[in-house]
């Protein structure tokens, strides 16, 4: 965890008050080494809207081209912003149309290549999801 204060933030070389949802900003911070921070690492207001790792979370998967079946156990790397980490299927929740989104079947036991399912992922290492 590190700890500092924003002195600028600048989009596309302009400057800026602020970063907005979606806006690829750029920032300046106060005392902290490039040493001090990895891949991966989430800025966030300490303040008032910390930012929290996710013990687990659910996510809507598409197997696009897997050999076999997958099923709960199966933990594969995930990439998240700029994370790179494995996530364990602690449990299938459904299969869903990959169309419409519709539940198909609740808690099937695997899925394979061409299946949309709703999983909830366990990260091997700590990581914020949104």
């Amino acid at each position: 965890n590190v700890t500092t204060e924003v002195k600028s933030v600048e989009m596309h070389h302009e400057q800026l008050v602020e970063g907005l949802p979606g806006d690829n900003v750029g920032f300046n911070v106060k005392n902290v080494s490039v040493k001090d921070i990895r891949r991966g690492n989430v800025a966030s207001d300490s303040k008032n809207d910390p930012a929290k790792e996710a013990a687990s979370f659910n996510a809507q998967v598409i197997v696009l081209n897997h050999p076999g079946q997958i099923g709960a156990g199966y933990a594969p790397v995930l990439d998240c912003h700029t994370a790179h980490i494995a996530c364990k299927f602690s449990e299938l929740l459904e299969k869903i149309d990959r169309r419409t989104g519709k539940a198909i079947e609740q808690a099937p036991k695997f899925v394979k290549s061409g299946d949309a399912c709703i999983v909830k992922l366990i990260p091997s290492k700590p990581m914020c999801v949104e």
